[in-house]
């Protein structure tokens, strides 16, 4: 398609042309909102399955461990509560690391917001601006 001078179509060719190109840009817009939105909730789930996952590592080695523990402390301290306390002391502090790993994955997903999107479609707009006024003279 060889190239041509705008100037010489009518107002209407013209009007015509910007909405068949705003529809085009506004269905690109859409599709890079839910392709960004899509990004944003597989980090949000990889977030909430780190909390699952420090939720079950809690459990398995609260089960498995605690008893052995308890008792390797109990007969260096004589005192079997000391030692259990001192095991749930340092089970806490592994839970806590935990979730604040999973609510730093969480942080960088949220808010769901397509921040690109937003972006060019505020381009767009200048662009549609640009556009029209051009045709007006």
């Amino acid at each position: 398609m060889e190239a041509h001078d705008r100037r010489d179509e009518s107002i209407g060719e013209l009007v015509r042309d910007l909405a068949n190109e705003t529809n085009t840009l506004v269905r690109q817009e859409i599709e890079l909102a839910k392709a960004e939105l899509g990004e944003k909730v597989k980090a949000a789930g990889k977030g909430a399955g780190m909390f699952g996952a420090a939720g079950i590592v809690a459990l398995l080695s609260l089960g498995a461990l605690t008893a052995c523990l308890i008792a390797l402390l109990a007969t260096a301290l004589n005192h079997v509560w000391l030692a259990a306390l001192i095991v749930a002391l340092v089970y806490a502090a592994l839970a806590g690391v935990l979730a604040m790993r999973g609510r730093d994955e969480v942080k960088e997903a949220v808010p769901p917001v397509p921040e690109q999107t937003i972006e060019t479609v505020k381009e767009d707009v200048e662009w549609a601006k640009t556009r029209t006024r051009s045709a007006a003279k």
